[in-house]
């Protein structure tokens, strides 16, 4: 049976339980393999706009955006479902400065922290550490 869309609940919820189901929707991912996408989910904390229903997102270059974008209708479906709201829209906006702020593999980690302080290197080698 099809609702129409004015049948559809529009319950009010916060920022709070938003991120809650997010971060759960992406551990779902990454346990399932789909590591590009819960990645894409854990880049920057999504933020609950003003409406009450939209959801900003910021991604680090126009490839993940489109990517992103092209594979955020499970987790609308899943959001609408948990949250009990289908006038959720999940948006997302290209900030080039992200890509520089996060570090993902712990190959990246490690590189940055390197950076930040080179003696981090003398250390891994003198008691033979793995990144």
């Amino acid at each position: 049976m099809q609702r129409h869309h004015d049948e559809l609940p529009t319950e009010a919820f916060s920022e709070t339980d938003m991120r809650l189901l997010w971060n759960k929707f992406a551990q779902r991912l990454s346990d399932t393999g789909q590591k590009i996408m819960a990645t894409y989910m854990q880049i920057n904390d999504p933020e609950l706009q003003e409406d009450g229903f939209t959801i900003k997102l910021e991604l680090p270059n126009e490839g993940s955006k489109v990517d992103f974008d092209n594979n955020k209708i499970e987790l609308l479906g899943y959001l609408r479902g948990k949250l009990h709201n289908h006038d959720i829209v999940v948006e997302t906006h290209v900030n080039e400065t992200v890509e520089k702020k996060y570090a993902f593999t712990p190959e990246d980690r490690y590189e940055r922290l390197k950076n930040i302080n080179p003696a981090l290197d003398l250390l891994r080698k003198t008691f033979d550490l793995d990144i």
